[in-house]
């Protein structure tokens, strides 16, 4: 087996941001700012900048000092662009194209070590795709297939057996 799993893992969360910012941009402005129906709080149209800012957040977090971070809340016609940059970004350091500091210091009075925040930046796109799911299904429409499998098939390295 070759190649670096947390290169995979980042190569599949920009596939799928991207995946469902463009299932999300065919959405009306009442879909995109429609109260959930579900155990989600927030809109997708918010859910999505959300996520788009943080993880813009979490890659200034392990590439700048603390002096130099700013909250990014970029609109929703910015979100592909966004998502696209900070994405390249997490990939470059996943891949060791870019040093990382071995313990950073958060806004909050932290130390934390940088496998955390990359740990952190996954489960955080995951949990928030999955709930744009629950909301666009909530809402009847058809729902973007981005789980890993899907992302397997997308790359070729999940095929059916010739017989």
């Amino acid at each position: 087996m070759n190649g670096n799993f947390l290169v995979k893992l980042f190569e599949h969360n920009n596939w799928a941001n991207l995946k469902i910012i463009q299932a999300c941009s065919a959405l009306t402005d009442e879909q995109l700012d429609a109260e959930p129906q579900s155990a989600t709080m927030g809109t997708i149209r918010a859910t999505l900048t959300h996520l788009a800012g943080g993880q813009a957040g979490y890659l200034s977090l392990l590439t700048l000092p603390v002096e130099a971070r700013v909250r990014v809340s970029p609109e929703f016609d910015e979100l592909k662009e966004s998502v696209s940059k900070s994405g390249e970004g997490l990939l470059a350091l996943a891949r060791g194209e870019k040093p990382m500091d071995t313990r950073l210091q958060t806004k909050d009075g932290y130390y934390v070590e940088p496998w955390v925040i990359m740990v952190q930046i996954i489960n955080h796109a995951t949990e928030h795709r999955e709930q744009i799911k629950s909301m666009l299904s909530a809402l009847g429409v058809t729902l973007p297939n981005i789980d890993g499998w899907d992302y397997g098939e997308a790359v070729n390295a999940l095929a059916p057996i010739s017989t």
